[in-house]
């Protein structure tokens, strides 16, 4: 089965050159990597030019911008992943054999933020184990899905924020995820930088009130503040 890569991009150019060189094997097992650029300032597309086998421009918008690289992809397996992550080895083996060996239609990785601190230990263990009692992913555990199954659902809702988790609720509804618990580390930037104790705050309460049904479109400008 093949794999299309699919990663957003916007002014990516100081963290997208690790994430490609950890896929660079993948063009060998005869795997797709697909950038799809939102509108990018820096250097972003020179970086991803001689690892991508498909480079796409389209309007800002995670969404938006994975579901325009859903519609060019060749793959059998969709994978969505940020510009900020390493994926672990032989990653396409235990996506292809997860999905052939098990009824489920998509699934996730582990994930493991890329700071040193104990509370990253702390934090990123309770995403994991979240997300395997609810059943529901977000996009740095590198979300796969059957590409039929993505397209039924008319893949990502064009939300501002949350768009990962309205997917991963409607995906749940035809099967359980598939839970690899090999990690895929990605970047602990905004953690850093915002303080871990406001981030885990602000990341709490951004679901809780999606949850309790807030519009995406009010709870982005809370994340970006």
């Amino acid at each position: 089965m093949k794999l299309s890569i699919i990663i957003p991009v916007l002014n990516e150019g100081d963290d997208l050159l690790p994430t490609l060189k950890s896929l660079s094997y993948l063009k060998k097992c005869d795997h797709e990597i697909i950038i799809v650029d939102g509108g990018s300032q820096d250097n972003t597309l020179a970086i991803a030019k001689p690892y991508a086998d498909i480079i796409l421009t389209s309007e800002k918008g995670r969404a938006r911008q994975m579901n325009y690289g859903a519609s060019k992809a060749n793959g059998d397996i969709l994978w969505f992943l940020h510009a900020d992550s390493l994926i672990p080895d032989n990653a396409d083996q235990l996506i292809v054999n997860a999905l052939q060996q098990t009824h489920s239609v998509w699934g996730r990785f582990n994930i493991r933020l890329s700071g040193s601190k104990w509370v990253f230990r702390i934090i990123e263990q309770f995403i994991n184990k979240r997300s395997r009692l609810t059943g529901i992913a977000t996009g740095d555990q590198g979300i796969f899905v059957l590409r039929r199954e993505f397209e039924k659902l008319n893949g990502y809702a064009e939300l501002p924020l949350m768009e990962d988790i309205n997917l991963t609720k409607r995906l749940k509804k035809i099967s359980l995820p598939i839970c690899l618990q090999q990690t895929i580390i990605t970047s602990s930037r905004r953690w850093e930088s915002n303080g871990v104790i406001k981030t885990v705050m602000l990341m709490w309460y951004l679901r809780f009130a999606y949850f309790i049904g807030t519009p995406a479109d009010k709870l982005i400008r809370l994340y970006k503040n």
